[in-house]
């Protein structure tokens, strides 16, 4: 069932997931399909996300945007201070961007870097979670890390355990997508596009999610004709025989991933399955080590040792 309708604002919109946006000026959505698009997200009982580009929109997109509920998506390098001081959700598209913000609690964070941007970004990392509420970092170049470069994933997780712990143990219950969130989880809860959020392109075309709206041939309906999405139980859990017996249950699942690596969006590419198995034994130390230091601090919370990162390893040989 349909939650979430994602509006971008312009044709380069920022990303804030593992599809890449150009840096330069697009389009801007029409007033019309904005009104369309909120009408529709009231009628159905959507809750609207609306994305930003890095140009500053216009005042009569954002006279519209504030005629509704809803959450704010900005890039970092907005123009306008005021915006980003009330947006929900700040993106940073490179470990450059993060080295001197003034990150605050208010404000939930994704950081968008490549593989090897990360691996350097241990001190920076440390220092925002000593102070945000919410962080979720994005490889942006997941689809092209190899396999030699995996192997620094796992010790680079541990590195950030420590400062964890000390921020759970002092009651800042920080959210840290590839370490806590498995914590929290008793099933999967992953991007689940086309099946409760819908995204809509600056021309009044449905998409899966943004990703896909850099080419016509994917949309699936429009504001005038309706929504049909093909095979729609492929976006389903139910659907895809590797995910639905997997307990990495904070994987992303992205569905854009999914095509750009195996053609199937309910198959997920090796790379994807074995970070997010490194994230969730992760996790695992992490919880450990949390119940040593307090033993009463989420205590009844365990998370099975597995000696597998691939799950075909596990399931399907």
């Amino acid at each position: 069932m349909l939650k979430y309708l994602i509006i971008p604002l312009n044709s380069n919109a920022v990303s804030f997931c593992h599809y890449n946006a150009e840096h330069k000026k697009g389009d801007f959505i029409s007033l019309d399909i904005l009104r369309a698009a909120i009408k529709l997200a009231m009628i159905e009982n959507l809750s609207i996300q609306f994305v930003y580009p890095s140009v500053e929109t216009s005042t009569e997109i954002e006279e519209i945007v504030e005629t509704v509920d809803h959450t704010k998506i900005l890039p970092a390098d907005y123009p306008i201070e005021a915006a980003l001081q009330k947006a929900q959700v700040i993106v940073f598209e490179s470990r450059e961007q993060i080295s001197d913000y003034d990150f605050t609690e208010d404000q939930a964070y994704i950081i968008r870097m490549t593989f090897s941007e990360l691996l350097k970004a241990e001190k920076e990392i440390n220092r925002i979670l000593q102070t945000a509420s919410r962080l979720n970092i994005v490889i942006s170049d997941i689809d092209s890390v190899p396999d030699e470069a995996i192997k620094a994933y796992k010790p680079f997780l541990h590195s950030l355990v420590p400062e964890l712990v000390r921020q759970y143990s002092q009651g800042h219950l920080v959210q840290f997508n590839p370490i806590t969130d498995r914590v929290m989880l008793t099933e999967m809860n992953n991007c689940n596009a086309g099946v409760e959020s819908i995204a809509i392109s600056i021309d009044g075309d449905f998409f899966i999610c943004p990703g896909f709206c850099d080419d016509a041939n994917n949309a699936v309906g429009s504001l005038t004709k309706g929504m049909s999405i093909r095979n729609q139980q492929l976006f389903e859990l139910g659907h895809a025989p590797i995910c639905r017996v997997c307990d990495a249950y904070h994987c992303k699942r992205c569905v854009w991933l999914n095509r750009r690596l195996t053609h199937e969006v309910n198959t997920p590419g090796r790379v994807q399955c074995i970070l997010s198995h490194i994230e969730r034994n992760t996790s695992r130390i992490f919880l450990e080590k949390l119940h040593n230091a307090d033993a009463d601090l989420l205590s009844g919370i365990s998370i099975p040792k597995i000696d597998y990162h691939d799950p075909f390893d596990k399931n399907f040989k």
